[in-house]
């Protein structure tokens, strides 16, 4: 169960901080979430996001690990952020996306450069301290994509302004080019728990990714087995993603994922902003 943890445990972070900003604002807009990840009765990792966007800029910063029992057996933890341009038309570019993981005190950080017109400038990767050499990337594997939460944002962007939560952009992550496919399914109506503190309408989709070009194995691995345990079983990957309140950015509220070895969720555990900070039962608990 640890390898496999290990194997989701990047792109399911990533679908954490699926996170929306109002273009252009120029008042700062900074929220700050607690998500709980919890798989067959186990608390399996715990991630604390800041959102902020100003003055036509956003940035995203996020810091996750695994905990208790699961953090002994399997010792993970990262840190993933993004940061660029807002556009007046209100589509998201990235500047610089950075991941930073640690898996049983082995350090790899991976740098993402891009012009604002789109362009991939390059990619630094640093293993436990060595520099990996990059210079062979393809205009095939590159051109044209974007980092993954980037990608979502401008998927996402749709739900704040009442539409459907789907499209799809191309992301490079490293070794592979894959399109990230986002699918409508309507409004479903949230009520909160002691994990949750979401209580409302929130939009529905489910998240596929689909392989386009680089270093794809045979058998899937990784997300992509996640990805296809779930799809056995009748059900994508699926996010939710609602306003916490008039005016604000949207943000997950919750994520589902089914695989063999159970369900998996990602609850909202804990909400604050300028003006209030909420604060899930089981939480407060703890």
């Amino acid at each position: 169960m640890t390898s496999k943890f290990r194997a989701c445990a990047a792109p399911l972070i990533a679908l954490a901080v699926f996170a929306l900003f109002l273009p252009g604002s120029a008042r700062a807009e900074e929220q700050n979430l607690v998500y709980e990840v919890y798989t067959g009765g186990i608390h399996a990792l715990q991630a604390h996001m800041t959102l902020k966007s100003v003055n036509g800029r956003y940035d995203i910063v996020l810091e996750a690990k695994t905990r208790g029992f699961l953090g002994k057996m399997a010792p993970w933890e990262g840190i993933f952020e993004s940061h660029g341009w807002i556009e007046k038309d209100g589509i998201y570019k990235p500047e610089l996306h950075k991941s930073t993981a640690i898996w049983r005190g082995e350090e790899e950080i991976k740098e993402y450069k891009y012009k604002r017109d789109g362009h991939f400038i390059g990619l630094t990767e640093i293993v436990d301290g060595k520099a990996q050499d990059k210079s062979g990337l393809t205009a095939e594997l590159t051109d044209g994509t974007t980092d993954a939460l980037t990608g979502a944002l401008n998927v996402l962007v749709k739900v704040a302004q009442g539409g459907e939560c789907a499209g799809s952009e191309e992301v490079f992550d490293g070794k592979r080019r894959f399109k990230q496919i986002f699918v409508d399914y309507g409004v479903t109506t949230l009520t909160p728990t002691k994990y949750n503190i979401f209580k409302g309408d929130a939009a529905e989709c489910t998240i596929e990714v689909k392989p386009v070009a680089g270093e794809w194995h045979k058998k899937p691995r990784g997300w992509m087995s996640i990805q296809e345990q779930g799809r056995e079983r009748g059900s994508m990957p699926t996010l939710w993603a609602a306003q916490l309140k008039n005016g604000s950015p949207a943000v997950p509220v919750k994520i589902r994922v089914k695989t063999s070895y159970g369900v998996l969720f990602m609850h909202l555990a804990e909400f604050k902003d300028n003006e209030r900070t909420v604060v899930a039962g089981h939480r407060e608990k703890e």
